[in-house]
C-alpha cells in the first residue's frame, strides 16, 4: 500500500518522501513502482518522460525525522497494528511541522484513537486507499471526533487531484468498505470450513452469480490473510458482535504463515508466480 500511495502522489506531480525501516524495503518499493509504471506505459497511458518525472519526484529515507521536517501531509501506511500506528503517529507529531496534516491509511482502526496519540487531533484524518492504489478510484475519507472541517475539506479536494473519488465516512470500526467486505470474506471461509463447497467453486459462484471480478477467497489472498484477520479482530472488539468473529480456519492459516499472495500460498498456490501475476493483471485492466 505504501509504494502504491507514493506512486499515486508522485505521478500526480507531488514531491514524495518515501519512508521505510530499511533500504532493502525501500528498494523493493521502488522496484514495484517502476514495474507498475512500465505496465501503464505498455497500455499507452504514460510516456517514458512521465515515468522519469514520477520516479524523480520520490526521495527515500530510512529515518522518519529526516523525511518529514518540511511536510505538508504525511500518509502513514504501516501494517494494521494499532500499537505500531500509535507509536508512529506520536513520532510524526513530534517531527512534523505544526501545520502538517497527519493521515492514516488504516482500514479499520479508530481515527479518534490514533489522533489521541498526538497534540494535533484536529489535523488527523483517515485516507483509506484501495489496493492497488494507482488503479482503484475509491478513497474513504474518515473524520475522527476532533478532525476539523478545514482538514477534511483540504484532504477531500486534494484526493480529487490524485484522480480519486473521495467518499466521506464516519469513524466506526471497519468504516464502510471493510465493514461490508470482511464479513463476506469471513462467511466465504466459513462456507469452505463447513465443507459446503471447495475454494474454486465458492469463488466461481461469486464471480458468475454475483458479477464479482474476483472471488472472495482469491481477494482475501490478494489483501493478505493476516490483514483480513487483523481487520476482523478490530471489528469484533469494536462491536462485540459474534458475526465479526474470525473463522478458525482463517486464524490457523495465519498462524501457519499461509498469508496469500505475499507468502506464496493461501487459499491458492502462488509458488510459481503465475497465479500471482494473473491476479495483478486482473487489477491492471
Amino acid at each position: 500500500m505504501g509504494n502504491g500511495i507514493a506512486h499515486t502522489f508522485a505521478q500526480s506531480g507531488f514531491k514524495v518522501n518515501l519512508v521505510d525501516v530499511s533500504q532493502e524495503a525501500l528498494d523493493r518499493g521502488l522496484k514495484t513502482i517502476t514495474t507498475n509504471l512500465d505496465r501503464i506505459i505498455a497500455k499507452g497511458n504514460l510516456s517514458e518522460e512521465q515515468k522519469a518525472e514520477t520516479l524523480g519526484n520520490i526521495t527515500t529515507f530510512t529515518a522518519l525525522q529526516d523525511a518529514v521536517g518540511n511536510a505538508d501531509l504525511i500518509v502513514e501506511a504501516a501494517t494494521e497494528n494499532q500499537e505500531l500506528k500509535l507509536k508512529i503517529f506520536g513520532q510524526m507529531d513530534q517531527f512534523a511541522p505544526e501545520n502538517c496534516i497527519l493521515a492514516t491509511n488504516t482500514s479499520s482502526i479508530s481515527i479518534t484513537k490514533i489522533a489521541a496519540s498526538t497534540k494535533r487531533a484536529d489535523k488527523v484524518i483517515g485516507m483509506h486507499f484501495m489496493n492497488p492504489v494507482p488503479i482503484m478510484k475509491l478513497v474513504e475519507i474518515i473524520k475522527g471526533y476532533s478532525t476539523s472541517k478545514e482538514t477534511f475539506d483540504s484532504i477531500y479536494e486534494m484526493s480529487k487531484t490524485l484522480g480519486k473519488v473521495p467518499v466521506e465516512v464516519n469513524d466506526y470500526p471497519g468504516f464502510v468498505a471493510n465493514r461490508i467486505l470482511m464479513p463476506m470474506i469471513n462467511e466465504s471461509i466459513e462456507t469452505l470450513y463447513n465443507g459446503v463447497a471447495g475454494v474454486e467453486e465458492i469463488d466461481t459462484v461469486m464471480k458468475l452469480g454475483m458479477a464479482h471480478p474476483m472471488g472472495p477467497l482469491q481477494l482475501a489472498d490478494f489483501i493478505g490473510l493476516d490483514v483480513c484477520l487483523a481487520i476482523l479482530n478490530v471489528m469484533y472488539e469494536g462491536f462485540k458482535n459474534p458475526k465479526y468473529a474470525p473463522n478458525p480456519l482463517l486464524v490457523n492459516m495465519v498462524m501457519a504463515g499461509k498469508l496469500g499472495v505475499k507468502s506464496g500460498e493461501g487459499f491458492y498456490d502462488y509458488s510459481d508466480g503465475k497465479k500471482a501475476e494473473k491476479v495483478a493483471k486482473m487489477f491492471s485492466k
